[in-house]
């Protein structure tokens, strides 16, 4: 059912974006800093702490994912509408950090794949180690003696 996770979605929009307009408030910028990335970044770990608690049902769980699939285009359609050449134009600060966030999220994929793969060996504590298989000689037959 898609309208379950919708108010944990909501919750996490509403949060991220307030932090994103105090973040815009503290940085002297009369805009939203980062709120719907935050409120992302709140969906995916509200949702796996939610998760991991036993908290959310099957078909809970099912629309969170729905919704944290659906919620990348939306993400990337409001990055398109934002002044890129105004942020352009106000100085080298933007381009610094644009790429700063890019070299950041480029250094962090082995780190996250590793936890990921961790995450995997403890969730199967019952899997046995593989054992070599011995080896057997062949059988003599009594006409080759």
């Amino acid at each position: 059912m898609i309208i379950y996770g919708v108010a944990l979605l909501s919750i996490c929009t509403l949060a991220g974006l307030f932090v994103g307009d105090l973040l815009g408030v503290l940085m002297g910028v009369p805009s939203n800093v980062g709120g719907v990335g935050i409120a992302m970044i709140l969906l995916i770990f509200g949702g796996g702490y939610l998760s991991k608690r036993g908290l959310l049902a099957g078909k809970t769980e099912q629309g969170i994912e729905f919704w944290s699939a659906i919620y990348i285009p939306i993400v990337v359609a409001m990055a398109a509408q934002q002044n890129v050449l105004g942020a352009l134009s106000g100085g080298p600060a933007a381009i610094l950090a644009g790429l700063a966030a890019v070299s950041i999220s480029f250094a962090l994929v082995p780190v996250l794949d590793r936890l990921g793969r961790k995450d995997e060996v403890a969730a199967e504590p019952d899997a046995k180690p593989a054992t070599p298989v011995a080896t057997v000689k062949p059988a003599t037959s009594s006409a080759q003696r």
